[in-house]
């Protein structure tokens, strides 16, 4: 009995060493394929630094306004019983858009012309009395002051009656109606918003370090989020002659033909005002760019050291305004250093590339991307 319990265990302890023998093996094996296995090279394409001539300009935000914007409202209360307009329509100077209840005022303005035509018939047979002497100056005079009287009573009737029917004080273009057929309107309720869209300002600020190259007639470019890609071009009209005490800046309004009704008062806009020379600046394409809270940079391609390979350096970089497809570097490179311009964010410090510029898109200052 006891023979077959130690020939058992030894048995196990055979079989248990050659297991730990294969293992023993199998990781030898896999150590040494992990030291000589190397990462493959990640495919990227490239872009080379280049000085470039940009248009010197000034950018800052602003908003746009119209030449002529208010809130057409009733000077009086009254009924509402005409309304001549549809919201969003575009109306000329003069055109009418509410009528409120005249029908009192027009009774007391044919009472009021009727005693108008009374007191001029009775000075005009004065006044031919008084030619023979007939009847005095005095007699006259008051029939004339009462003639005059009259008169102003009636302008005064028409003028409420005038100010009861509401016309539009420009042309422009209607908002949403806020009034309704047969609704009691106090006075100053707002009735709709009139807009004038052709042209529009837009106002913005500068800093006061740029008042030495600021002038009328300066061409200011305009984008909004609303139209990417587009570009909206006006002129600089006005300059206010003195300065923001808080923020020391000048405010300045450039104006836009807006002939094609695009920009609409109240939009959020990015102003460029072309200036008229010229600046050198390095010049990177803006996807070569990494954005972190801690800084910008770029991955700049060289070789590896005793080697061809080719890798990725991670450089810390500066940067400036932007044009089209490109950045400016302000410090951190170099004319001629080659960076990363495409797969930037799988790469990492002293990781091997391979650069396949084939399929890489053109990139240009004046990009114009298809619509749709």
């Amino acid at each position: 009995m006891k023979r077959k319990i130690i020939s058992g265990i030894v048995v196990v302890a055979v079989v248990l060493a050659g297991l730990a023998g294969v293992k023993t093996l199998q990781i030898g094996k896999l150590i040494g394929f992990a030291k000589t296995f190397t990462v493959p090279p990640e495919t990227i394409s490239s872009a080379v630094a280049q000085e470039q001539q940009w248009q010197d300009t000034l950018t800052a935000v602003g908003s746009i306004n119209a030449a002529q914007g208010v809130t057409v409202a009733s000077e009086v209360a009254g009924t509402v019983t005409e309304i001549a307009f549809e919201s969003g329509a575009t109306v000329a100077k003069g055109d009418l858009l509410v009528r409120l209840d005249t029908s009192s005022e027009e009774a007391q303005l044919r009472a009021a012309e009727a005693e108008v035509e009374l007191a001029k018939l009775n000075t005009d047979r004065l006044l031919k009395l008084r030619e023979s002497n007939v009847v005095s100056q005095s007699e006259v005079d008051t029939a004339e002051a009462t003639l005059k009287q009259n008169q102003a009573n009636a302008d005064a009737i028409q003028a409420v009656i005038d100010k009861k029917t509401i016309r539009a004080p420009f042309a422009g273009r209607l908002g949403i109606r806020l009034v309704n057929l047969g609704e009691s309107l106090d006075a100053r309720k707002a009735i709709v918003s009139l807009q004038s869209l052709e042209p529009v300002y837009g106002d913005f600020s500068l800093p006061q370090q740029t008042l030495s190259v600021l002038a009328t007639g300066l061409v200011v470019q305009v984008a909004s989020d609303a139209y990417p890609g587009q570009k909206f071009e006006g002129v600089v009209t006005a300059i206010n002659p003195d300065l923001d005490a808080v923020t020391r800046s000048a405010t300045l309004q450039a104006t836009f033909a807006n002939t094609n009704d695009l920009l609409r008062p109240g939009m959020f806009a990015r102003m460029e005002v072309i200036l008229p020379g010229t600046q050198t600046v390095l010049a990177v394409p803006a996807t070569a760019i990494i954005s972190a809270p801690f800084g910008d940079s770029v991955y700049v391609i060289e070789p590896q050291a005793g080697s061809t390979n080719l890798v990725a350096r991670q450089q810390f970089v500066r940067t400036g305004r932007t044009l089209g497809d490109y950045v400016s570097v302000v410090s951190g490179l170099k004319p001629g250093d080659t960076v990363a311009s495409s797969g930037v964010f799988k790469l990492h410090n002293g990781a091997g590339v391979v650069i396949n510029n084939e399929i890489a898109p053109a990139h240009s200052t004046t990009p114009n991307p298809p619509n749709g």
